[in-house]
């Protein structure tokens, strides 16, 4: 397959999810830089946990209160400084653009949905972006772009204001730059060695000990950030009654989270199962994404179980474990339309909003909004095939209607859908989060 330069470094990117996910490991020898600790013993988040409430689920209350004790007494080491996040809600950022989309039917009718920022949500949702750095050294800086790390959140996440404030961390991740020259063979480029876990969880613990405030969260991650979520859940949440009652719910996404075969909960996590009710709470929504007509071929990178785990779980194949797969338009499974949106230039979470052949939503244009929605064009069902566990889609094209008849998103059969992963689904996403939220609060 002769890829275009713009379709090599999509490549890149499913690649850099591959090779940091297998670096996750706060000890793994890529990063050196120690993980952030509290200044009290109850902040600690690792080990036994001798501080907890009863595990009684959820909390209800929206008000404000005090952090959770474990987090009362923590220090930030790099998220004081306003500039290592991309987007919060006490300012005005990126995430605060126009997010207005046009419905297109299949009849070429136009429908203009404009959308709001919700007033005083009492639920939180933070936010981990894919590898998207294209800087020249092995791992980024905290100096995030608007057309990489912004651009990649507003496309993810931003959408979600409609529920709940969100808090997107700037993280020093391993670079496109690193990964290219590991894998060419070529000589790898200088500089600072880092651990991108330290980082999220530095940010978590700012976030939990300085915003959070005794209000419930929502984390949604994808790729690469899905990785750190999920050591994040492992290693912060999983064990600690206290913290995993603030957990509305998990979106991991693209990212083989391992479940033990025909269960929900004891792969990864031993008390965070996949969510099988939009009025579950407490729980994980994990996926993959490849085509119906194109499912994953031996050697695929997504939908089986990983080599490595979040905590140590041994995945080899005499345990049974499998990659998750709960698609967020029918958690009870079962084939149903699914609810996407795509910038309207055809874009895709790392072209920065310009794609190779221009906007393609509609024959004849009249699309002025940055996003649109093609209502009855997709479906999706989670599917197993071959020992991989994916959300299948089909694209239920008309070439007699005006709409284009295919969606962004593939680079080789090994990747699937996977730079579409959350555009496939945004809307169903939004909509579970607003289930999940209400059933939160009771």
């Amino acid at each position: 397959m002769d890829l275009s330069p713009s379709r090599r470094l999509l490549a890149l990117l499913a690649v850099a999810f591959l090779v940091v996910s297998g670096c996750s490991s706060s000890d793994d020898d890529a990063g050196d830089t120690p993980a952030p600790t509290t200044a009290a013993d109850s902040g600690d988040g690792n080990g036994t946990d001798d501080t907890t409430s009863d595990d009684t689920g959820a909390g209800t209350d929206d008000t404000a209160s005090d952090p959770l004790e474990r987090y009362a007494d923590y220090e930030s080491v790099n998220y004081d400084d306003p500039d290592h996040w991309v987007c919060r809600p006490d300012r005005t950022d990126i995430c605060d653009e126009d997010l207005s989309s046009t419905a297109v039917d299949a009849d070429g009718t136009l429908t203009v949905e404009d959308f709001e920022i919700a007033d005083e949500p009492a639920i939180d949702c933070f936010y981990v972006y894919p590898t998207i750095s294209r800087d020249e050294t092995p791992f980024s800086d905290w100096d995030a772009s608007d057309e990489e790390e912004g651009w990649v959140t507003v496309n993810q996440a931003a959408r979600l204001q409609s529920q709940c404030r969100v808090f997107a961390p700037v993280y020093r991740q391993r670079t496109l730059s690193a990964l290219a020259a590991g894998i060419g063979g070529g000589e790898a480029p200088e500089g600072e060695q880092i651990d991108p876990f330290a980082d999220v969880l530095d940010a978590f613990r700012t976030y939990m000990a300085q915003d959070n405030e005794g209000r419930g969260f929502v984390l949604i991650g994808h790729s690469q950030g899905a990785a750190m979520l999920n050591q994040l859940i492992a290693e912060e949440i999983d064990g600690h009654d206290d913290v995993r009652e603030k957990l509305v719910s998990a979106y991991l996404v693209g990212w083989n989270m391992a479940v033990p075969e025909g269960e929900d909960v004891g792969g990864d996590f031993d008390n965070v199962p996949l969510c099988r009710s939009a009025d579950q709470t407490g729980c994980a929504v994990s996926w993959v994404t490849f085509r119906s007509t194109a499912p994953p071929v031996e050697g695929s990178f997504f939908g089986g179980p990983r080599s490595g785990s979040s905590r140590d779980v041994d995945t080899s194949a005499e345990t049974d474990l499998v990659a998750a797969c709960t698609n967020p338009a029918a958690l009870d499974g079962g084939w149903t339309e699914l609810d996407a949106y795509f910038p309207t230039s055809g874009g895709s979470i790392l072209a920065g909003g310009e794609a190779d052949g221009g906007a393609f939503w509609v024959d004849d244009g009249g699309i002025d909004t940055p996003y649109v929605k093609v209502p009855g064009l997709l479906t999706g069902e989670c599917t197993e095939s071959d020992g991989f566990n994916y959300l299948s889609v089909t694209v239920d094209d008309d070439p007699s209607d005006p709409r284009a008849d295919d969606i962004p998103g593939d680079l080789t059969p090994e990747w699937g859908l996977h730079l579409v992963d959350i555009n496939v689904v945004m809307g169903d996403v939004v909509a579970l989060v607003e289930q999940q939220i209400s059933s939160y609060q009771g």
